[in-house]
């Protein structure tokens, strides 16, 4: 499929630029299946996470941040296009981002930054021969896994295989990020990075450094904890290194999870349901913002936001000004950071569907391809990857992904539930009052229904467009 240069052109056609030393650097760091719960400045009793909670004592925390799907690949087309995945196809884990999307990153880069990505890619293949690569999404650099990634990875050096032998799996992504980010502070232009981390999703090996604090714990335990604290102590790097760089006050610096906890060994917080579900517990994630220079002040946001605002907030933030008319579901959190709105302009619209994911075995394909470059050979990207970029044919409905939505709008959720046999229920509940989504109000709120469930049928009906391709 050949990428619609003409979609980019548009939306680049509308924007404002301010001046390059104005732009605050940016910086996203997201984890692999962390909960909200995983956090030690969140309660959790045995996780050690200073350098997290030294972030969100100081920065920004965000209480009620959601992820843009119950599950990895959907959330981090979120984050990159500002709409929600299955507006550009990425249904579930595995699947790919259609190429005719514009991403975050190439707007930064029309803008004058230099991008970079490091760490889980799980957007598309990572071969030099695919359309859904980073480069091709807009990334000058990347060293990147085409799925999650564990200690001593093989990762894909600008389709390059490279194995990073000996090193806890958090420290490949920063540094490596820090390395090219080193060169990049000599030159002219303001910096944006993705760099996420393969942690802390299964299996769980943890360093021996870190699951050494956790020695007395039960195996499993053990290693999930230390991973978090291996992610922990990465995440610290960063923010000392971002300082011995000079740049860290005017750094915009973002971390959050992609979907809920694990179940087992990861914690909800006690919110109901985990990865995988639409529910409270499959979505609420950790968020935290550092930008010193902008907000020296600690702050506490409490009303509700997800992942598919980090691109309009990052431009509002960059002074990067989009009119253009596709959807977005995002919108930029600045007006309740500062404390000028006390809830989002528009509802919460979630959709995990009943399509199946997409095996990205991540180290087994790098090593395929590590071995075809020994022989001086490379490899094309896997055709059922290249085969879930194609428009829908026929087109999709709301009834062909069926599945769980979910609308929130202010601290009302609406559930939309379709099971295996077809059969379609819903469920609402009061956020504020009951968090934990434990009493079903649906038969005391007829008014509320009615109107909440117009809404999401009028939003899934959009979506379903995008999916389709009206938008290109």
């Amino acid at each position: 499929m050949i990428r619609v240069p003409l979609f980019l052109a548009f939306f680049l056609s509308a924007l404002s630029f301010v001046d390059a030393a104005d732009r605050p650097h940016v910086v996203l760091v997201m984890a692999d299946d962390q909960g909200w719960g995983d956090m030690a400045y969140y309660g959790h009793p045995k996780v050690e996470t200073p350098n997290f909670d030294d972030a969100a004592a100081k920065g920004i925390r965000f209480d009620r941040f959601y992820a843009g799907a119950p599950v990895c690949s959907p959330t981090r087309a979120s984050v990159l296009t500002g709409r929600t995945p299955n507006r550009s196809g990425v249904y579930q884990w595995g699947y790919p981002m259609r190429p005719q999307e514009t991403t975050l990153a190439e707007v930064m880069k029309s803008a004058g930054y230099a991008t970079g990505h490091f760490g889980k890619w799980h957007l598309g293949s990572v071969r030099n021969t695919s359309p859904s690569n980073p480069g091709k999404n807009g990334f000058d650099h990347w060293v990147s896994a085409p799925n999650f990634y564990d200690n001593g990875a093989t990762m894909s050096d600008e389709g390059t295989a490279v194995t990073f032998e000996g090193v806890e799996s958090s420290f490949i992504a920063v540094d490596s990020a820090l390395d090219w980010m080193e060169e990049k502070v000599k030159g002219d232009k303001p910096i944006f990075a993705v760099i996420w981390f393969g942690s802390p999703h299964s299996p769980h090996i943890a360093a021996d450094e870190d699951a050494e604090l956790y020695a007395s714990e039960e195996e499993k335990d053990m290693n999930f904890l230390g991973e978090v604290t291996g992610m922990d102590r990465a995440f610290g790097k960063l923010r000392e290194t971002l300082t011995e760089f000079g740049i860290r006050d005017n750094t915009l610096l973002w971390y959050c999870s992609d979907n809920g906890a694990l179940p087992r060994v990861g914690s909800t917080g006690g919110f109901r349901g985990n990865k995988g579900k639409v529910y409270e517990g499959g979505l609420l994630v950790p968020s935290i913002i550092e930008w010193p220079a902008k907000y020296p002040e600690h702050k506490v946001v409490e009303a509700r936001a997800g992942t598919f605002d980090i691109f309009p907030t990052v431009l509002d933030a960059a002074g990067i000004k989009r009119k253009g008319s596709v959807p977005m579901d995002g919108e930029s959190l600045i007006p309740l950071i500062e404390g000028k709105a006390d809830r989002r302009g528009m509802g919460m619209g979630f959709w995990h569907s009943a399509k199946k994911g997409i095996g990205t075995p991540s180290e087994e394909w790098m090593q395929e391809l590590k071995a075809a470059q020994a022989k001086g050979e490379d490899l094309p990207p896997k055709e059922e990857v290249v085969a879930a970029m194609e428009l829908p044919n026929p087109p999709e409905s709301v009834e062909s992904l069926a599945g769980h939505s979910a609308w929130i709008d202010g601290d009302w959720k609406l559930h939309r539930i379709v099971d295996k046999k077809g059969k379609l229920s819903f469920e609402l509940y009061n956020l504020k009052d009951d968090p934990y989504e434990e009493k079903d109000l649906l038969a005391e709120e007829s008014e509320r229904v009615e109107s909440m469930t117009s809404a999401l049928n009028d939003w899934l009906e959009s979506v379903i467009g995008s999916l389709n391709g009206k938008d290109y």
